[in-house]
Order: C-alpha cells, then sequence, then structure tokens
C-alpha cells in the first residue's frame, strides 16, 4: 500500500435577528480546513483551542441499514465489502464543508460498502488523518460506518520510525496518550474508527506486542461500536512483511487467544487463494469475513488483473471464502477527464459492464461488485425524501426557484441515491434513467428520465430498496417537470407481504413545462411496509424525444410534520475583508432541539433578493468568499432550519458593516520586460477592483497614452522607458510610476529567454512514465505534468541544453505550483552547471524554501548542462522529489 503521495433581539414575521450595528469585525475568519496530525501535534490538539474543530464535526448520526430481498441471485449478505477512498486530493487544505468547486468525488454507491476508510496522510503533511466531516456525515446517511487513517509510511516515503515508537508510547500507569487521543477525536469529530497502517521499518517483536496492546487498550477503551482496521504489514516480529493472507506472523494484530484484539484485517494485495486465511479464521475463533482481501484498483480500475475465483468461487459472492477490500477506488473519478466519464466509469465498477444490477452476465473478467454482494439501504425511517442531489451542482435551486448559479459541492448535503442504477422494465425499449446536472428542484441534481416513449415502450424505474411502515396519515408526493402533457406518471409500490408484486398508483397526466408536485394518499395500505418505490411512465401517444425529471420523491406522515423555530444565538465569529470589497465569515449558533434536516444560509442583497450561500447540519458554518454589492454598507445573513420534509422553518438575520468603500490601487504588468527595438509590449491592468477610470502613460512608446484596460505598446528606439498607471473612482486615485520598466536593447542575454523546453533530461530515478525528468522542461504545470522521484534522496535532474550556452537565471516551479499542498514545495536544493557533464560547478544553493515557485540570478555563466538536487523535498519528511518546471533562461552561442 506504498503510496508516492457572531444581541439584539428581534422578532417580526417569524424572524429572529442579531444586529451587529456600527462593528465590523476584523479578525481572520479564513476557510477552515480538515485536520491532520504527526503523533506529537496530536498530543498537543484540544477541540476547545482548535478553532477549526467545530467546522470539522460530523452531525449526521450512523443511520442502521438492512439487506432486504436481492435483485441479483449471485449476490450474497456474506461477503462484506471495505473501501479504502482517497476522497479528498491532498491530506492538507481539505476545506472543511466543502468548496465552491463542482468537480468534486461525490461517492454514491454507499449501498455496496460496509466500511468507508478515507485514505490520506503523507511524510510531508502528516499521518494521523481523520475523514472530514461531510464525508463522515453521507456516509451516515446512507449507514455506512466511516474511519480515518493512520499511515506510517515506508522509509522510501519519508517514513520514520520515530513516529511509530511516539504513537506507542505507553505511560507508567498503562495508558497510551495517541492511543486516547484518536479516541478523543473520533468521539468529537463523530467517526467511527481508525484504520492501521504500519510500513514504517525498523520494528522488533516487542514493538508489535506493544503494538497489539495499544490496539487491546484502544478496543477496551473506545466508544461503543467504534472500530480498528488493521493493514496486513507489521509481523509478530515487529518487520514489514506483507503476508497477503491471514498467517501465524500476523494473526497477533486480529485475535490474541481468546481475545479481540482488531476488528478487522485487510490483506495486502498478492494473494491468489483465501482458502487458507479464511480457515485460519475460523480456527481463531473469528469469522472470515473479518478478513478482507485487499485488491489494488488505483491503477486500472476496473481493467485490474483479480484472482476472482479465489475469493468468490464459481463467479458469484454465495461462497465468498472472505470479504472484499478496495484500494483507491476513487480511480472512477481520478482517472476520469469529465463528471460524464466519471458517472460512465463509477457506474460500471459498481454494477458492472450491463448498468444493471439485477443481470451481471458477462464474458468481462470484472462483472461488477453487485455480482457478488446485496446491496443495502438505509430507507427504513419516515420521512423519506429525495432529490437526487448528489453533493455538488452548477447552481443551487430550492423548491425550484433558483437561488444561485455559482457551482457548489458539500457531500453532507448527498441525498440517499437510488438503490439500483439502473434498473428498468419495459415490453419495448425501455426509457434510459441518469442523474442531471442541468436542471433541478432542490439541490443542484434532479432524475432524468429519456428516451423514445409510447404504449409499448412504457417503462417501470425500479428506484429504491425500502422498509417503511404505512400510517393512516401517510402519504406519497413526486415532484416532476416535463415539456409534455401528454404523458402519464404511475407510482410504484412493492409491500413486504409480496415483494414480486407492483401496486400502481396514477399520479394522473402530465402538467407542461413547470414543476408540478401530485400527492397521494396512502391510508389504505396502513399497517403494511413499503419494500420499495418506482416510477412508471407511459403515453398513448407517440413522443419521439421524451424527457422528464424528478425533483423530489417522499414518503412522510402529514400528522407529524412540525414548522422550526428560529435558531438563537446566530453570531458571526469572524470575517475577513479583503480589499474592502470582499469577505468571509464564520457563522455559528444554538442547535435546535428538533429534527433538523439541515441548516441553510442565504445573503438578503440590498435588492432584498436572497442568494443561497450554503447548508450544513452542523450549527457552525463557514461563509466562502462574498463581494459587496455596489457600495453597499451593511449585509445581511440569514439562516432558517429545514426539517426532514425540506420545509423551511422560521428565520434569524444576523448583520455585518462594510469598512469605507476604498480608492483604488493602481498595478500593472507586462507579458515582458526586455525587447528589441520595434518590439511590442502586451500590458495588463492588475488594480484593483474597485477602479472606474484608467489612464496610462507610455514615454517613449507608441500610443504614448491609453484609457484601454490592457493596451499594446509598440516602442521603436533602444533605451530604458518608465510607464505611469492612474487609476480612479468616486473615492480618489492612485498613481503607480515605474521607472526603468521597460528595456528596448540589442542584448542578447538581456533578451534571453527559458531555453530548456523540450531538450533531454536525466535524473537520478522517477515514479513513473508519468512523471519521467522530461514533465519537468516541458513548458507547462497542468494535467500533473512533473518529475516526481522517492525513496531517500538526494535526487537529481539533469538538463542537456544541446550547446554550450550563456545563463543568467533559473526559475523553479515547485509541488504547490501544480494545485498540491505548500506543505511538499521543495525545501533544500542546489544548481549546478557544467561545459562536459563531469565537471560541476556550484551557482545556487537555497535551504528552507517554502515558496511555491523560485528564481535564481546568477553571473552570466557559460555551460551547457545544469543539474538541479534536491536535498530536502518537502517541509516535513516526506523525501520525495517534486519539481514540476526547471527553467534555465540564457542565451545558446
Amino acid at each position: 500500500m506504498n503510496i508516492p503521495f457572531k444581541f439584539k433581539m428581534l422578532v417580526a414575521t417569524g424572524v429572529l435577528a442579531a444586529s451587529i450595528a456600527g462593528l465590523a469585525p476584523s479578525s481572520q475568519a479564513q476557510q477552515p480546513y480538515s485536520s491532520y496530525w504527526y503523533p506529537k501535534d496530536l498530543l498537543t490538539w484540544s477541540s476547545s483551542q482548535d478553532k477549526d474543530a467545530p467546522f470539522n464535526r460530523a452531525s449526521i448520526p450512523l443511520a442502521d441499514r438492512f439487506s432486504g430481498q436481492k435483485v441479483n441471485p449471485k449476490a450474497s449478505v456474506d461477503p462484506k465489502v471495505m473501501a479504502l477512498s482517497i476522497m479528498n486530493p491532498h491530506t492538507s487544505n481539505t476545506p472543511s464543508q466543502g468548496s465552491n468547486e463542482f468537480n468534486t468525488f461525490t461517492f454514491g454507491y454507499w449501498q455496496y460498502v460496509d466500511k468507508l476508510v478515507t485514505w490520506g496522510g503523507s511524510a510531508g503533511e502528516g499521518i494521523i488523518v481523520p475523514p472530514s466531516a461531510d464525508v463522515i456525515d453521507a456516509g451516515h446517511k446512507n449507514g455506512v460506518p466511516v474511519l480515518g487513517t493512520i499511515f506510517f509510511p515506508p522509509t522510501v516515503y519519508g517514513g520514520k520510525y520515530e513516529w511509530v515508537k511516539e504513537f506507542m508510547q505507553q505511560k507508567p500507569d498503562g495508558t497510551f496518550p495517541v492511543a486516547d487521543k484518536l479516541l478523543e477525536v473520533a468521539n468529537y469529530y463523530g467517526f467511527d474508527g481508525w484504520f492501521i497502517n504500519q510500513e514504517t521499518e525498523g520494528g522488533t517483536p516487542e514493538d508489535a506486542l506493544q503494538m497489539q496492546t495499544l490496539i487491546q487498550y484502544m478496543k477496551k477503551h473506545q466508544q461503543d461500536n467504534m472500530q480498528i482496521v488493521w493493514y496486513d504489514s507489521m509481523t509478530n516480529k515487529g518487520n514489514i512483511n506483507w503476508q497477503n493472507a491471514l498467517t501465524d506472523s500476523n494473526q497477533m494484530f486480529l485475535q490474541n487467544k481468546t481475545e479481540k484484539v482488531a476488528d478487522n484485517m485487510f490483506l495486502n494485495f498478492w494473494w491468489r487463494d483465501m482458502q487458507p486465511s479464511r480457515d485460519k479464521a475460523i480456527l481463531l475463533g473469528r469469522s472470515p469475513y473479518d478478513l478482507y482481501a485487499g485488491i489494488d484498483v488505483q491503477a486500472n480500475g476496473y481493467d485490474t488483473k483479480v484472482s476472482w475465483d479465489g475469493l468468490f468461487p464459481g463467479g458469484t459472492g454465495n461462497n465468498a471464502k472472505v470479504s472484499l477490500g478496495l484500494y483507491a477506488p476513487d480511480w472512477t473519478f481520478s482517472s476520469s477527464k469529465t463528471h460524464d466519464e466519471y458517472y460512465m466509469k463509477e457506474n460500471k465498477f459498481w454494477v458492472g459492464p450491463n448498468g444493471t444490477p439485477n443481470n451481471t452476465e458477462t464474458t468481462d473478467a470484472w462483472k461488477g461488485i453487485s455480482n457478488y454482494v446485496v446491496e443495502q439501504s438505509a430507507i427504513n425511517h419516515l420521512p423519506f425524501s429525495t432529490h437526487f442531489n448528489t453533493g455538488n451542482g452548477h447552481f443551487f435551486s430550492v423548491n425550484g426557484q433558483l437561488m444561485t448559479e455559482e457551482p457548489w459541492s458539500n457531500r453532507s448535503l448527498q441525498d440517499i441515491l437510488p438503490t439500483w442504477r439502473w434498473m428498468t422494465e419495459s415490453k419495448g425499449v425501455a426509457l434510459q434513467p441518469s442523474i442531471d446536472f442541468t436542471t433541478a428542484y432542490y439541490g443542484g441534481s434532479s432524475l432524468k428520465v429519456a428516451g423514445k416513449l409510447n404504449a409499448a415502450n412504457a417503462t417501470n424505474v425500479q428506484l429504491y430498496k425500502t422498509d417503511l411502515l404505512v400510517e393512516k396519515s401517510t402519504e406519497l408526493a413526486v415532484t416532476y417537470q416535463t415539456p409534455y402533457k401528454t404523458s402519464n406518471i404511475k407510482v410504484g409500490l412493492t409491500f413486504a407481504d409480496a415483494p414480486d408484486q407492483i401496486v400502481y398508483l396514477d399520479a394522473g397526466e402530465t402538467q407542461e413545462n413547470k414543476w408540478t408536485t401530485k400527492k397521494l394518499s396512502l391510508g389504505q395500505y396502513a399497517g403494511k411496509r413499503i419494500s420499495s418505490l418506482s416510477l412508471f411512465f407511459s403515453s398513448d401517444s407517440e413522443i419521439a424525444d421524451y424527457t422528464i425529471h424528478i425533483g423530489e420523491l417522499s414518503v412522510y406522515n402529514t400528522n407529524k410534520a412540525k414548522e422550526l423555530p428560529a435558531v438563537s444565538n446566530l453570531d458571526i465569529s469572524e470575517t475577513d475583508f479583503k480589499e474592502e470589497i470582499y469577505t468571509d465569515a464564520r457563522l455559528v449558533w444554538d442547535k435546535l432541539d428538533a429534527d433538523v434536516q439541515q441548516y441553510e444560509v442565504y445573503r438578503v442583497l440590498p435588492s432584498g433578493q436572497k442568494e443561497w450561500l450554503g447548508a450544513t447540519s452542523n450549527n457552525a458554518y463557514y461563509v466562502q468568499q462574498m463581494k459587496r454589492d455596489n457600495k453597499e454598507d451593511r449585509t445581511t445573513l440569514e439562516v432558517v432550519a429545514v426539517n426532514k420534509q425540506y420545509q423551511q422553518g422560521q428565520r434569524t438575520q444576523v448583520h455585518f458593516d462594510w469598512p469605507k468603500y476604498p480608492k483604488p490601487v493602481a498595478k500593472f504588468t507586462s507579458d515582458t520586460f526586455v525587447i528589441m527595438p520595434g518590439g511590442k509590449v502586451a500590458f495588463t491592468d492588475l488594480s484593483s477592483e474597485v477602479t472606474e477610470q484608467r489612464l496610462w502613460s507610455f514615454p517613449g512608446g507608441t500610443p504614448s497614452s491609453s484609457t484601454d484596460k490592457n493596451p499594446i505598446v509598440y516602442y521603436d528606439k533602444e533605451g530604458i522607458y518608465p510607464v505611469t498607471l492612474t487609476a480612479t473612482n468616486s473615492a480618489g486615485q492612485d498613481v503607480n510610476t515605474q521607472d526603468s520598466y521597460i528595456n528596448v536593447t540589442t542584448d542578447e542575454i538581456a533578451l534571453a529567454r527559458n531555453i530548456a523546453v523540450g531538450k533531454t533530461t536525466t535524473a537520478s530515478s522517477f515514479v513513473s512514465k508519468g512523471e519521467a525528468p522530461e514533465f519537468a522542461v516541458d513548458g507547462k504545470v497542468t494535467d500533473n505534468s512533473k518529475w516526481c522521484a522517492v525513496g531517500s534522496g538526494p535526487h537529481w535532474l539533469t538538463v542537456d541544453l544541446g550547446s554550450s550556452s550563456r545563463l543568467k537565471q533559473f526559475v523553479i516551479k515547485h509541488a504547490e505550483t501544480g494545485g498540491e499542498g505548500a506543505s511538499v514545495n521543495t525545501s533544500d536544493f542546489t544548481i549546478e552547471v557544467s561545459e562536459d557533464g563531469k565537471t560541476w560547478s556550484e551557482v545556487v544553493h537555497v535551504q528552507g524554501n517554502t515558496q511555491a515557485e523560485t528564481t535564481h540570478s546568477i553571473p552570466v555563466t557559460s555551460a551547457r548542462y545544469a543539474k538541479l538536487t534536491v536535498l530536502k523535498g518537502t517541509q516535513g519528511g516526506d523525501s520525495a522529489a517534486r519539481i514540476y518546471e526547471f527553467e534555465v533562461h540564457g542565451v545558446q552561442k
């Protein structure tokens, strides 16, 4: 599993208002991020001292769930599935409550997963990583326990055995301080346990025994239902030796005589037959399904070669030898260039190439996880409501009204998605269901059903496995939108006493081009239990391109919905004004003692229009950057609680005042600073956003002045010329003059450019062909274009410029320029030059760098070769080198 890697109370019209009139909070709000630690850091952590901690708490309790009737005879309820998923791209800088980016790994096939481990951690960032709150909430809503990761990296990836020792330190009173902190963190943040992956070399038999004692200590002192999973790496001798099975060498971490140690063991990937491990587990008095046979799908996904018969004899889950462990099933997301591609891969991975869980017959080796395990459901309590919301969107709608057109993601808001994706029944060519991100009734997505519809193609779409008790007051509602009036909708129900018999309830003929809600009483079925929900679409006349969006499907008791009161003690605890026209904010309030689905946060614009800012099931929320609306003096924020039927309660408002409207700040840059006579310079205005007018002055240039925002200027004669930009608005003006800004010259060295692009490279090593040294001189930092080398280092990269050249400067683009965390920017490095590639002269030596991009000028030096040597690859213990671009500026002779 080695991975390179804020009071004044007013009540009016149901609004409880808290005012901060005349006060503009000035403390730094800042984006709260998810936690991560080294062992010593964890010992100093306190939820009362960590100002981000309240934002990192999950608020949705772990739901119970059931298996019910299976749709695939090959699937079994015995084997379990554990997913070790990289839910967030980095250990550091993971926003606590989602972000303003649509493109997020919003995993939605929870019905096939029994445990989800949020994989993370690195030597350079931190090795103890709790799950982010949004992932916990999404998992819990679906009845899936979510675990954090403790990752001791191999030495080659910066692992230090002292971290293992610190982790296992025991006091004379028998307590383990780090273990106690791990339990405290899990309890406070609300997740379900830890996955321990100890792969750092250097252990002894005494260390192995100490690790076993620590795990037993955690089990003895843990909260109810907390789980510990051990990874097959460390043995009873303390060394790292992957067994790929349950053996005498690693059984001590699963079972100690009659005492359970870990709840589960995740077995390494290089197995062929799980029968010996099954036999061993039974001999130890453990269920064989406590073992998870690992499959590494990070590189190839459903094209991974797997010894399926060694785990699932006969190609079914009915005779499964042990359970199934999946490492990095997030491959479906990370390997996709578009969201559509991700959804296609996700369905094939979990359901199979046929795209339906009730038919997994295929000649493909990968038959989909639904071929082996029975899908589970947490829909066993009323009310149940879904908007087919995936937890991200390009906009957000509330009851059909568009509340923001900004992209967003927050997995806490994900609905329980359809159990079966997709199961359709038709006598002709069935309509096709899909999740659609162009239309939504509540949230950012909806269920789209489309295709050719006529009498022969009438289609039943099986959606949800349920276990819902019907009462006399129970009602079902479906909300839809379609351009067609000539189609009909029915709701299909099956009941537990006759699960194979669908009862259809007629919702009538569709209405045209508006969101329409049809409500159906279920009182006649009082006492029965609904075992499934489906939707049936038909039309007597043919509709060649039929499309309908289902915005909501709900089952509820009409006598139990109550309007929620307003939240109290709503407080803007912090803001952070930037350029006096932007700010973010941290909001906190008291939780309601009521059944709340979520709290929604709105901004009330000067026009009175409301803009959705976000939502959370928590009572703390970070409002991301807001822009001042023209020259408004005060902004009003509003929080409203929403019940389980998505009915909004009373509202609470809070206000903050903006600083005095600012005058502009004049700033500019240009595409070049040195040109030959007759050349041109493209100027870019970087003045503050409040600039209303601008005036440029270009002595020596043509034109000599301009009011354009980004003018192009020509210079005919050699010389050094100033540039002036005056920025003006109603509050004042600012003048920025840069003397000696443009150099018009015929001096070749002054005109030097990066001459390393496309040149021949060599390196001490590299991780893979996709991260080879040539990617450090390809002139780009996008698409993960970098040279990466792992191991203890130092690591070096050499560029052959092809001929002797006059060099004057180097530019290095480190990990952060490519989107990685600042913690993995190169710390220590040297640059050497040579004429023959044998005798080298050091021209740059840097220690303690933290920047994403560094520039290093040198006296003009003749050389053909340039060598970058990475002495310390990151800000922490990770020794890997990550160079996105190595620029060599000069002139070739």
